[in-house]
């Protein structure tokens, strides 16, 4: 071997040391984002299937039950598995030459949204809410009463809570915390207003009253319950018999696995 391989061989050896010491002591800041941040290719944004769609993502901020905004929501954005984003897009194809949109409160959720829900339904002092969303239900009865569970549909993605709005729709005013609250189940000129239609109650109304074929809801309330779940339904939505705004689209892209990246378009980060 001459002197000149040598010494190139010499170098490289240097080189090689140099670039493992400086990836061992690389700030953990530069090491690449782990999967659970990043959404499968199968979820889209639903504005980017249908921006039509209106979408007032109540967990975003604090007009929600817990009465703050929700772990892992960090955009008001709607994120769905795509195959549920296009049968929206469908349904809105629908109900717009009615006269009417579609309007999102949630869609994808992410596991540790849940685990805030199950943290705050274990606080019994907390009840900062109440008045408005669970006036006749007691605290200790959340979990056996089906309201707060540590499983969700909503984080497989293919579950979405919505409603109908007419068109064209007024504007909503943002909740201030701290207002005087109105139970959910008032008459509709009473409740915090909604630009939806009269649907019997608010959305997360823990009453039975959002039981989507609750006989005492009648008239223009009934005919609108079932506006939205025929349009739906002929779409492959299953309804939750307990919440008039609650859809599943079957089948389920991930009917066993509960997601936790968080909602927000870095999570689609490539996505199309």
């Amino acid at each position: 071997m001459t002197q000149l391989s040598a010494a190139v061989r010499t170098l490289l050896t240097a080189l090689a040391t140099l670039t493992a010491t400086a990836t061992a002591t690389a700030p953990a800041a530069s090491a690449p984002v782990t999967p659970e941040l990043r959404a499968p290719k199968d979820f889209v944004a639903l504005s980017s299937v249908d921006p039509t769609i209106i979408q007032e993502i109540r967990y975003f901020t604090p007009h929600n039950f817990v009465g703050e905004r929700i772990d892992g929501y960090r955009e008001p954005l709607c994120i769905l598995t795509r195959p549920a984003a296009r049968a929206l897009h469908e349904a809105q194809r629908k109900l717009l030459p009615r006269g009417y949109s579609l309007k999102v409160y949630d869609c994808y959720r992410p596991q540790r949204a849940v685990d805030h829900f199950v943290r705050w339904a274990q606080d019994p002092d907390d009840r900062a809410m109440k008045a408005e969303f669970y006036p006749n239900v007691d605290r200790s009865r959340l979990f056996a009463d089906g309201y707060i569970a540590e499983k969700s549909g909503h984080s497989r993605g293919s579950t979405v809570d919505l409603t109908v709005v007419r068109l064209p729709a007024a504007p909503t005013r943002p909740y201030r915390p701290g207002e005087p609250l109105t139970p959910c189940f008032a008459d509709q000129d009473e409740r915090f207003p909604d630009n939806s239609v009269d649907m019997g109650t608010g959305y997360d109304c823990f009453d039975t009253l959002s039981h989507t074929l609750d006989p005492r809801v009648r008239g223009e309330q009934r005919a609108n319950r079932s506006l939205l779940r025929s349009t739906l339904e002929r779409l492959g939505f299953v309804n939750l018999a307990e919440e008039w705004w609650h859809y599943t689209f079957k089948p389920e892209t991930f009917p066993d696995t509960y997601f936790d990246f968080p909602v927000a378009r870095g999570s689609l980060t490539g996505h199309r």
